[in-house]
C-alpha cells in the first residue's frame, strides 16, 4: 500500500505540470478580447471549458486508476535486486561447492518446460529456505538432499529468503552447483523485524533473518498458496512430495507435534501468572512443536493475518519478558492447539543437542523422513572441528562444500 501511495504521488506530480498549463490555455482565450465580443464568444468558451474539464478528469483517473498490468502476479517484482557478482563475501569468505549431479523427473512426472513454466505453475512443490553466510553450508546440503530424494525433483521449486548484500554471490554459488534448480530470491528486510527482536538463549535465535518466515505470505507471490517452510539444518531422505500432499483440512499450519514436552518452559512464571497473557491458550489443548518444518497454507494465513498476530505478541514480548527463546515462542502462542500433526518421522528434531552445549542425541524411536539438528550444535562445525557427533555422518553425504577450490579461490 504504501509503495502504491509513492507512486500515485509521483504520478500527480508529473501531471501537474501539464494542468497548469492546460489552465492557463484556457484563461487565454479570454485576454485581449474587446468588451462587445465576449458575449459572442461565451458559448465557444464554456463548452471548450467543458471539453477541458472532461479531459483533465480523464487523465486524472488513469493516473489515480492505471489499467492493470498484463504480465502475470507471478512476474511481480519480489526478488532482490542483484548487485554485480562479487568474488567473494564480504570479510573475504570464500565458499566452493562441487556441482551436483543433474537431477531429472522420473518418468511418471513428465518433463516440465524449462523457461516457459513460472512460479504460479500449479504442478510445483514450493519450498521456503533461508539463506546466509553463517548457515549457507547448511543450506546447500538441505537443498541437494531435497533433490537427491524427490521423484519429480524438477517440480520443485525453491524460495530463497535472503538479507545479505552479498545475494548475487550465493546466486552464482546457486547456479553453478545446482544448473537445473528452479528458485528465486527474495530480499527480506531486517529493518522490518529489527525493532521487535528481544535478547534469547542464544545470539543467533536473535538474527533477523530467523523471522522471514513470519513473512512468507508477504513476501511469496499471491499465486503461491502452500509453502513448505525449513530451516538451514536439515536433510530430508524422503520424497518431498509427501509431506507437500499433507493435508491441512481448516488448519493454516500442518508440523509434527510433541505432546508430551513440558510446554510450560516455552514461557516465562509471569506469563502463566498474568491471566490476560495466559488467556491465549484458553479452550486450546496446546502442544509443543518446531518451526523448522511447517507447511503452511498462505492462502488463510494471508487471510486471517497471521503475520500481524506474531508481530503483536513480538510486541508485549518486549514490553514485558513472557519468554526466553527466538522466533519459537511467537508461533506456539498463536498455533499451539491449532495445529495439524504432522507424522513425527518429518522432524527429527533435536540432533544439534540443547541451546548452550550442543551436546550429541540421538535419534527418536520410529521411521525416519528428516532429520533436523536444531540446537546450538551444527554438523558442518563439528566435522570441521574433528568432534562430530555419531549422526552427523548422515549429514556428510549431502555436504557439497568443497574446501580445496574455497582456498585456492582464496589465493588466487
Amino acid at each position: 500500500m504504501k509503495i502504491w501511495r509513492v507512486q500515485k504521488d509521483q504520478r500527480l506530480a508529473d501531471l501537474k505540470p501539464v494542468l497548469i498549463i492546460l489552465h492557463l490555455l484556457i484563461n487565454l482565450r479570454y485576454i485581449g478580447y474587446p468588451a462587445g465580443s465576449y458575449r459572442k464568444t461565451r458559448r465557444k468558451m464554456l463548452w471548450f471549458a467543458k471539453l477541458s474539464g472532461f479531459a483533465s478528469l480523464a487523465m486524472v483517473m488513469i493516473v489515480l486508476f492505471p489499467p492493470l498490468p498484463s504480465v502475470p502476479p507471478a512476474e511481480a517484482s519480489r526478488d532482490v535486486h542483484l548487485q554485480p557478482l562479487p568474488q567473494a563475501l564480504p570479510g573475504g569468505n570464500h565458499f566452493a561447492f562441487r556441482k551436483a549431479r543433474a537431477f531429472r523427473n522420473a518418468a511418471e512426472c513428465g518433463r516440465p518446460a524449462r523457461g516457459a513454466a513460472t512460479v504460479c505453475d500449479p504442478s510445483l512443490v514450493h519450498v521456503a529456505i533461508t539463506l546466509d553466510a553463517e548457515y549457507l553450508r547448511g543450506s546447500m546440503a538441505a537443498v541437494h538432499s531435497v533433490l537427491r530424494h524427490s521423484v519429480c525433483p524438477e517440480n520443485v521449486f525453491f524460495h530463497f529468503l535472503v538479507s545479505d548484500p552479498a545475494a548475487s554471490y550465493f546466486e552464482l554459488l546457486l547456479r553453478s552447483t545446482f544448473p537445473l534448480l528452479r528458485f528465486k530470491f527474495y530480499f527480506f528486510d531486517p529493518d522490518v523485524v529489527r525493532g521487535l527482536i528481544s535478547s534469547s538463549v542464544r545470539s543467533a535465535l536473535e538474527q533477523p533473518l530467523n523471522f522471514a518466515r513470519n513473512y512468507l505470505g508477504d513476501l511469496l507471490e499471491p499465486c503461491v498458496r502452500r509453502v513448505i517452510s525449513l530451516d538451514s539444518d536439515v536433510v530430508v531422505v524422503d520424497d518431498i512430495a509427501k509431506l507437500w500432499g499433507t493435508k491441512l483440512g481448516s488448519r493454516t499450519v500442518g508440523a509434527p507435534e510433541y505432546c508430551h514436552a513440558n510446554f510450560t518452559k516455552y514461557f516465562t512464571s509471569g506469563f502463566w501468572t498474568d491471566e490476560r497473557l495466559s488467556h491465549a491458550f484458553r479452550g486450546r489443548k496446546p502442544c509443543y512443536f518446531n518451526t523448522g518444518v511447517m507447511v503452511i497454507d498462505l492462502e488463510r494465513w494471508r487471510r486471517f493475518g497471521y503475520t500481524r498476530q506474531l508481530e503483536r505478541w513480538m510486541e508485549v514480548q518486549k514490553a514485558r519478558r513472557i519468554y526466553e527463546l527466538g522466533s519459537l515462542p511467537p508461533f506456539l502462542l498463536v498455533f499451539a492447539g491449532k495445529v495439524q500433526p504432522i507424522d513425527h518421522r518429518w522432524n527429527q528434531h533435536g540432533l544439534g543437542g540443547d541451546n548452550v552445549r550442543g551436546s550429541c542425541r540421538d535419534l527418536h524411536p520410529g521411521p525416519v523422513s528428516l532429520l533436523h539438528w536444531s540446537g546450538s550444535g551444527k554438523p558442518w562445525n563439528r566435522l570441521d572441528s574433528n568432534r562430530p557427533c555419531p549422526l552427523d555422518s548422515l549429514w556428510a553425504p549431502y555436504d557439497l562444500y568443497d574446501p580445496s577450490s574455497s582456498s585456492a579461490s582464496a589465493s588466487s
